[in-house]
């Protein structure tokens, strides 16, 4: 299949790697150093084990036209980061061309093909302007919630660090033949990716960490395990968590683990920084609005107050606009 891949990030190039080393027929498009390392060098994938493979057979361009049409577009970018693109993503296009996103937090197309009073609700925290969703409308896209952890350690280069489930879903619920055959593509290259019947709720799945473990790990510059054990931010966690669950039970989710094990889940990670805090001390825009402004504003929408997220937001969003103004990182460092 003819593939498209935006962005050769840690995720996008995880993906792009490993289905052009199951053979399939794959492009990236990328920019600066990625273009000229992946044009030179093909990509190279590092295993969790230590092995490395030479994705050679793929494609890079910076030029959407230059790639042409494909099946399968992957969109591997942060959620901020989508609109800037926009214009461009239409020329890979044809006429049965499936967008597979892999945004973190509430997706654009959260309340397209979603039944009830906001069927076709913008949601404005990752579409501001609603262009993503005129540009790339929701008859193209499948769903995908990414569990997998991986790290760019060098242009066209990522190491694998664990997991390779990529749940996918047609927004509607349906299991259709577009969706097996996405389901499919990823299995041949190794990844799990089973066909869910309601992708949203895994969505809020992975959410209900991102949205509260992110946040407060970039402002208090601890691990996942530091907030676990520490009574007072795993009450914070916890109380942030609530508040989530709320609005998504509002909109007729269901949790398929408890609020405990959940935490426990992220306590047995251990000493790991969330990329949310690996932003902030790198300087790099930290990803709010889709992993806690969207739910606030899903919040507003179902009537449900959210006092500790709204806390939490506010001092974040504070963070990252103090950051742009004096384009600085925020890091600890040891004392001599």
């Amino acid at each position: 299949m003819k593939i498209a891949v935006i962005g050769a990030g840690a995720i996008g190039g995880l993906v792009g790697a490993r289905l052009a080393l199951a053979g399939e027929d794959v492009t990236f498009i990328v920019r600066g150093a990625n273009l000229d390392a992946i044009a030179t060098n093909g990509f190279r994938l590092i295993s969790a084990d230590g092995e490395e493979q030479v994705a050679r057979n793929v494609k890079a361009t910076d030029r959407y036209d230059q790639a042409g049409p494909q099946d399968i577009v992957v969109l591997a970018m942060k959620a901020h980061q989508v609109e800037a693109v926009t214009n461009e993503v239409p020329k890979l296009f044809g006429p049965e061309t499936v967008v597979v996103t892999m945004q973190n937090g509430i997706p654009y197309w959260y309340f397209q093909k979603h039944g009830g009073p906001l069927e076709g609700t913008t949601v404005r925290s990752v579409d501001p302007h609603g262009v993503v969703a005129a540009r790339v409308p929701a008859a193209r896209v499948i769903g995908c919630v990414v569990y997998p952890a991986s790290e760019l350690v060098a242009p066209g280069v990522v190491k694998h660090i664990e997991g390779d489930r990529f749940p996918v879903g047609e927004l509607d619920g349906t299991s259709s033949e577009r969706v097996l055959r996405v389901a499919a593509c990823f299995g041949r290259a190794g990844f799990k990716a089973p066909v869910l019947d309601n992708i949203r709720a895994e969505i809020w799945l992975k959410l209900w960490g991102n949205l509260t473990f992110n946040p407060i790990s970039s402002l208090s510059h601890s691990t996942l395990v530091d907030i676990c054990q520490y009574p007072p931010s795993r009450e914070l966690a916890a109380a942030m968590m609530r508040e989530a669950q709320s609005v998504a039970h509002k909109l007729g989710i269901e949790f398929r683990v408890s609020l405990d094990k959940r935490i426990a889940g992220a306590e047995k990670v251990g000493k790991h920084k969330t990329s949310m805090l690996q932003d902030v001390e790198a300087g790099r825009a930290p990803e709010i609005d889709a992993l806690v402004g969207a739910v606030i504003e899903l919040a507003r929408l179902t009537e449900t107050p959210t006092p500790h997220i709204d806390t939490v937001y506010s001092l974040v969003k504070l963070l990252a606009r103090t950051m742009e103004d004096q384009r600085g990182r925020v890091r600890l460092h040891e004392m001599a």
